[in-house]
């Protein structure tokens, strides 16, 4: 069994890097194309993991949209939408949220030793609640998704997630699709956080494809090095 899932990091941001800006809507970076390109994406996936601020300011479903889709993951002996992983820190998360509510696929919470106790009562049964050590920490995460067969993981946001995976050198493959245009807002968010990355201009990633879809275009990038990796 391989210690860890294959990580597939995939973000749509702007042209001068934010994900979105600082409005209390939520800024449509994709299009409807590129949008169709990502559920194909989550339909080839085990799981799917987004951050707890994700949930709380986008509160996203994160289902596989495409009926065609759903059905031959189930044909496949699967569920017809990947399980559903976030990390929180804080245990600041309403069992009310699409994440916990929509569709019949597992959700799993890893959260620091100390605030387990604390989700368990807050989620009730709407999520499994795992053990992430004290302090948390990605490696007992990603151990812990391998023993429970998930081989390949869609790492979808925020930046405090692209962060995370990227600084800690467990990103596979990167899907960055620029949108045609700038946010130029300060106290919106990135892509990634201001930190010391392992990918930088003396470990420069590999380009293993440009597409233009639309009026985006996609880059995927192997962030590890390498042709092109056949994930598990």
């Amino acid at each position: 069994m391989s210690p860890r899932p294959y990580v597939l990091l995939s973000v749509a941001t702007a042209l001068d890097g934010y994900i979105d800006d600082s409005s209390s809507r939520r800024l449509l970076l994709s299009n409807g194309e590129d949008l169709e390109r990502v559920d194909a994406v989550r339909a080839s996936v085990d799981a799917i993991a987004v951050g707890a601020n994700t949930i709380r300011t986008d509160n996203p479903r994160l289902l596989v949209q495409s009926d065609s889709r759903r059905r031959q993951r189930l044909d496949a002996g699967l569920g017809a939408t990947p399980t559903k992983v976030t990390f929180s820190v804080t245990g600041d998360l309403d069992p009310a949220a699409h994440f916990f509510t929509t569709g019949d696929a597992d959700k799993l919470v890893y959260t620091p030793t100390g605030r387990r106790a604390r989700l368990i009562d807050t989620l009730g049964e709407v999520a499994t609640v795992v053990d992430a050590g004290e302090p948390f920490s990605l490696t007992t995460v990603l151990a812990d998704l391998a023993a429970r067969e998930v081989r390949r993981v869609m790492v979808e946001g925020g930046g405090v997630m692209h962060t995370l995976f990227l600084g800690a050198d467990v990103v596979d493959e990167l899907h960055l699709v620029y949108a045609p245009f700038f946010v130029g807002d300060t106290s919106a968010p990135r892509f990634v956080r201001p930190t010391p990355l392992p990918q930088n201009s003396a470990r420069r990633m590999t380009l293993a494809e440009t597409r233009q879809i639309g009026d985006v275009v996609l880059l995927r990038y192997l962030p590890l090095g390498g042709e092109n990796p056949s994930p598990p």
